[in-house]
């Protein structure tokens, strides 16, 4: 009879305790995911209130810059076909530039994006970071520059 210590000895089994690890490591993937859903849905909500408090406000305004963003999306069909779809998504920014030179960059939709030039001066609507509108100002430049397109 040996005096030595076994690995069961102390309650660990090498089979049992990769599945112990395993399942810590599962719930923590779980709790992890669960968690970041549970920031974006209250980072979003009070976005949406702080917008919805904010004033609705209309100030002389010139475009500067616009950009999209485009998302793409690969879906698998798990029906054992093999077959896949990709979808495609588009998000229109437009940046601001009003009387102070501060810049604000605010989502618009595709059609009133394709609606905007850069340079267009006018009076931009906005409420927090919500894009409310922009109405384009025609001064004797901007009838030329339109008149040569």
């Amino acid at each position: 009879m040996g005096m030595g210590f076994g690995f069961n000895d102390f309650g660990f089994s090498g089979f049992s305790t990769g599945f112990n690890i395993m399942g810590i490591f599962v719930t923590l993937i779980f709790v992890v995911v669960i968690g970041m859903f549970i920031v974006i849905a209250v980072k979003g909500i009070s976005q949406w209130n702080k917008n919805n408090h904010s004033p609705r406000l209309t100030v002389p305004a010139t475009i500067v810059a616009k950009r999209t963003n485009v998302s793409h999306h690969h879906h698998h069909n798990h029906g054992g076909t093999g077959m896949h779809h990709t979808t495609h998504s588009t998000t229109y920014y437009v940046t601001f530039q009003v009387e102070s030179g501060d810049r604000m960059e605010l989502h618009v939709a595709g059609h009133e994006f394709g609606m905007l030039i850069e340079g267009d001066r006018g009076m931009l609507t906005f409420q927090g970071t919500r894009y409310l509108g922009f109405e384009r100002k025609l001064d004797a430049y901007d009838s030329e520059r339109y008149q040569d397109q």
